[in-house]
């Protein structure tokens, strides 16, 4: 095989004929409905060849034509490509674009370089592609409130989660560590909560500080144009709020919020926090204002409210929070934060939007259209899909890209697990415990790029790759996996990756400038994680 593509397409043949040849003459033509992909394609190819590509009308023969075939269905296409030039069949206009995006790695890796490369012979290969995803939903959770990424580096992560096929950005927007996104009703949420004093440097016993001050936040329009831009390259960004725990960069900034009304400050360390939101009934009007404003900007169909890791001590230990229980007629913390995920849920579905929720939201009931993002292992996509509810996983052992590569003491901030690409390359949504019927509710998958330890975008590209190009092709292709042939594949794939700019790690192991030697860590084996993990969701079994 000479087509080394990634991820794999469900069926792909080579010809034995003449492929095509970028030239000067070369033009691109498509229906109106495909312009804006035309388009993309076509500014695409300039920056590296530096052809003119003109657009062209199909009927004379242009090199690459665009065509719809709603018949193969959502984000489907068929590529043909020949002597007499570049064929392209989509399903809808992300179809399309996936398509393109197969055209661009069918090229040399310079392709994809910004600008002009001389001497580079522009041709493609012979080839015919049926294509179509496995899942619908197929994304990366990218938490810019540990740490604040510019919105430059926000776009080139979008441009990077295309690439590979990826389909939703969801964006960790708040934490006890920073508040990122501009809400115009409660200002101070950006000019006190968006900046800490300074950072925990490393995991566990042994972590220290780096004395800097760390922050910055979003604004509407900063957020809108990420949204647009996104949405360009069919990927839907969906945001969080994470409540009522991880909230205490949103108390420093409005204490009236905390259950103690004490002011502090921005969170500098990392982990799970006591402080959380107080129940009363102004806190669930300050939220309910809260995500009215991110609606408006985000036009997503789920919106995300967090509901992970919400110590309940400090409810159950407070006088005014018993006393609300009780005029409530709850019993427990647990019941207490389920009453306050379905006042958001409520009030989310009545705009006509999606709950969005880690699987603690599980430990209550939810609106029948609230979706699930099962963290903790299965468990809680099992629970879900049984209860009705669709089901997004992310299982930590398989899909959260902060956690260490080896276990090699050259491993910058080792935490948690060794999670190799291999081991991402084996995640399946598909759960042998559930019916046909229950598996119908399951969407899809993601990685979640956990940034606590991630304060630069080298290093952002350091965890996420090449292991976010592992777990696209789990959530894209069908049929059984080949491990070997996706690491032959992959050895190409990551001269379209240096192409790109990112810093990837290396299968040998970090390069010397993405060490951190001295920084301590939290390695844990897989026996001690999965005990904690059946521990903390023994109260969602069904």
């Amino acid at each position: 095989m000479t087509v080394h593509l990634l991820p794999r397409p469900a069926e792909l043949r080579e010809l034995d004929a003449p492929g095509y040849r970028l030239d000067a003459a070369s033009t691109i033509a498509g229906p109106e409905a495909l312009r804006g992909e035309a388009q993309w394609l076509q500014t695409a190819l300039r920056a590296a060849t530096a052809l003119p590509l003109r657009e062209g009308p199909a009927e004379a023969g242009a090199g690459i034509v665009l065509a719809l075939a709603p018949e193969l269905g959502a984000e489907a296409y068929r590529l043909t490509v020949s002597a007499a030039g570049i064929r392209i069949a989509a399903g809808d206009a992300a179809g399309a674009f996936c398509a393109a995006q197969t055209v661009l790695q069918l090229l040399p890796p310079a392709i994809y370089r910004s600008a002009p490369v001389p001497g580079v012979d522009w041709s493609l290969p012979a080839v015919e592609i049926a294509d179509a995803p496995r899942f619908g939903w197929r994304g990366a959770m990218l938490d810019v409130a540990r740490h604040f990424l510019p919105k430059r580096e926000v776009l080139r992560f979008v441009d990077l989660l295309a690439v590979h096929r990826l389909n939703v950005l969801h964006l960790h927007l708040t934490d006890d560590q920073g508040w990122r996104v501009e809400i115009a009703r409660y200002p101070r949420l950006t000019e006190i909560g968006s900046w800490r004093r300074e950072s925990q440097l490393g995991a566990g016993p042994d972590a220290t500080f780096d004395g800097r001050p760390h922050g910055g936040f979003y604004t509407q329009d900063d957020l809108r144009e990420i949204v647009a831009y996104a949405a360009a390259r069919h990927i839907d960004v969906v945001p969080e709020i994470d409540v009522p725990g991880h909230s205490q960069a949103a108390i420093a900034a409005y204490p009236e919020l905390g259950v103690t009304g004490e002011q502090l400050e921005v969170f500098t360390r990392w982990g799970i926090n006591a402080n959380v939101l107080n129940m009363e009934e102004s806190t669930v009007r300050f939220y309910l204002d809260v995500f009215d404003e991110l609606m408006e900007i985000f036009p997503s169909r789920f919106v995300g409210v967090g509901g992970d890791e919400c110590p309940k001590e400090l409810w159950e230990s407070d006088p005014r929070t018993r006393e609300l229980m009780a005029e409530r007629g709850l019993a427990s913390g647990e019941e207490l934060q389920t009453w306050f995920i379905r006042r958001l849920d409520a009030h989310i579905s009545a705009r006509g939007r999606r709950l969005f929720g880690w699987d603690e939201v599980l430990e209550g009931e939810l609106a029948p259209d609230a979706t699930i993002a099962s963290w903790r292992g299965t468990r809680g996509a099992v629970t879900a899909a049984r209860r009705g509810h669709d089901v997004v996983l992310c299982p930590d052992d398989q899909a959260y890209l902060d956690y260490r590569q080896s276990d090699s003491p050259d491993e910058p901030i080792p935490v948690a697990i060794v999670l190799t690409v291999e081991d991402v390359y084996a995640f399946d949504p598909v759960l042998p415990e559930l019916t046909p019927d229950e598996q119908k509710h399951v969407l899809g998958g993601q990685a979640n790029v956990w940034t606590e330890h991630m304060d630069s975008p080298r290093t952002v590209d350091y965890f996420a790759f090449p292991r976010l190009a592992a777990l696209a092709e789990a959530l894209w292709t069908p049929g059984p996996k080949d491990v070997e042939d996706f690491l032959v594949r992959l050895g190409h794939h990551l001269g379209r990756l240096d192409a790109l700019g990112v810093e990837y790690r290396a299968a040998e192991g970090p390069r010397p400038w993405q060490r951190r030697p001295g920084v301590a860590g939290r390695p844990s084996t897989r026996e001690e994680r999965q005990a904690y993990m059946e521990a903390v969701t023994a109260n969602i079994a069904d």
